[in-house]
């Protein structure tokens, strides 16, 4: 099931004081960019985080779920009100998650 753009502005509207937020459609579903990383993803109008040891050490209690079939399990934010936690939580994540790798650009002969 894709999720409703209005999920993804609601998760957008208590996440988006952290500063260099975005989120791209992709497949029905959104991922949500943290100063051009992937940290998260909205799917079936669930917000989810990708796991990393401070997530797990900041939301102990917080269910783990593959966001989409097959997918790595992440970690299920169920609070958005609380914007503190969710900041800290986005913002550590972030320094976690290694650098994107880049792409090699194929050359026309």
């Amino acid at each position: 099931m894709a999720s409703s753009l209005e999920f993804m502005e609601y998760v957008f509207e208590n996440i988006k004081g952290i500063g260099d937020i975005t989120y791209k459609k992709m497949f029905g579903e959104y991922c949500v960019y943290y100063k051009g990383k992937v940290v998260g993803l909205v799917c079936d109008n669930q917000f989810v985080i990708k796991k990393t040891s401070i997530g797990k050490t900041l939301l102990p209690d917080n269910d783990e779920i593959p966001p989409y079939e097959g997918g790595k399990p992440c970690i299920l934010i169920e609070n958005l009100n609380d914007k503190a936690l969710l900041k800290e939580v986005i913002q550590k994540t972030y320094n976690e998650l290694p650098e994107p790798k880049l792409k090699n650009k194929k050359i026309k002969e």
